[in-house]
């Protein structure tokens, strides 16, 4: 049986993810990029607990359209920032720890 590094539950009882949910300060804000392309950058996940590359699967097959997920923020091409904060209120994270800017 596998043990949680952090908490020291069972793999399967974990709460370590959830936990960084609630605790985290997540910045959601719009960048211009190269030509003057909109790109929307999510900071403030906690790249080592949660999943960036899962959860920015999700977000672009979600809002169809392209992205990465590197160095602790995701980007996604063009202007999503609405439609990311409720899926990630979906996901789990408290609203009030959501910032659009």
């Amino acid at each position: 049986m596998e043990v949680c590094s952090s908490c020291g539950l069972p793999i399967d009882l974990c709460v370590c993810e959830e936990l960084d949910k609630e605790e985290s300060r997540v910045v959601i804000r719009l960048e211009m990029r190269r030509f003057k392309k909109p790109t929307t950058m999510i900071e403030g996940l906690n790249s080592k607990r949660l999943d960036l590359n899962r959860i920015a699967q999700q977000l672009k097959s979600k809002l169809a359209c392209g992205g990465t997920a590197k160095d602790g923020y995701i980007l996604l091409q063009g202007d999503h920032r609405e439609a990311v904060k409720e899926h990630l209120i979906r996901l789990g994270f408290r609203d009030s720890s959501i910032e659009i800017q």
